[in-house]
């Protein structure tokens, strides 16, 4: 019985002592810890710091992407106006049994102008190819975005009834006519004088520097020929 007591006092002294040493080899090892942190100092915190304000890496945007998105947001880019004035007679009968009594002339004095240039908005992933450091960008066709008489700077020159006064009082309509007529020759000078070629060259030079705007370099753009018949019919 006493033999036993005696084996679990020695047990008991084993773990004590395993014990104390653990807390021992514990409390040592702390002392290790604060002895280095103390000494490395500052280069502990610059390395926290550098790990806290490392950044993390940039986010990757297709170039192409960009590109389009850059241009497109030109839309309707007008890159060529031609201004031109032109004087239009235009004249109604007055008619009684198939008989004319009367004729109403009328002078009109357009000023017009017809813009041209590409669409942006249509432009595809297809028509931005990339050849290393290289974008190579196809425009649309050029053509004619707008056309328009000033009525501001535009006026009636003559309007004349006849020399009874028996012409037909229809200046509104007229007038109307006249400017369609201006519009049209106007148009067709414009379009005689190659405003669409034109509007491809400075579309070429708008758009390569819109795109070096964003950092690109080497931009090599492609216009496309603009097709006559449809200046006209525009």
């Amino acid at each position: 019985m006493r033999r036993r007591n005696r084996q679990k006092r020695e047990g008991s002294s084993v773990f004590k002592n395993l014990s104390l040493m653990l807390a021992g080899s514990g409390l040592l090892l702390g002392v290790v810890l604060l002895v280095g942190f103390a000494r490395s100092g500052n280069q502990f915190f610059d390395h926290l710091r550098s790990l806290i304000d490392s950044k993390s890496p940039e986010p990757k945007v297709e170039t192409r992407s960009v590109v389009i998105q850059q241009v497109r947001q030109a839309s309707e880019l007008t890159t060529a106006v031609f201004t031109m004035e032109a004087v239009v007679p235009t004249q109604q009968d007055a008619a009684i049994a198939g008989v004319v009594i009367g004729t109403t002339k009328l002078l009109y004095i357009a000023r017009g102008e017809v813009r041209a240039g590409v669409d942006l908005s249509t432009l595809k992933p297809d028509n931005v190819q990339i050849v290393g450091d290289t974008i190579r960008l196809q425009l649309p066709a050029p053509k004619i975005l707008d056309k328009k008489i000033d009525v501001t700077r535009s006026s009636v020159y003559d309007y004349n009834r006849g020399p009874l006064g028996l012409g037909p009082d229809v200046a509104p309509n007229l007038q109307k006519l006249a400017q369609d007529e201006a519009l049209k020759k106007i148009q067709l000078a414009a379009c005689s004088d190659g405003i669409l070629d034109k509007a491809n060259d400075r579309a070429k030079l708008v758009v390569t520097s819109l795109i070096r705007v964003s950092g690109i370099k080497d931009v090599i753009v492609e216009p496309q020929p603009g097709n006559p018949q449809q200046c006209l019919a525009s």
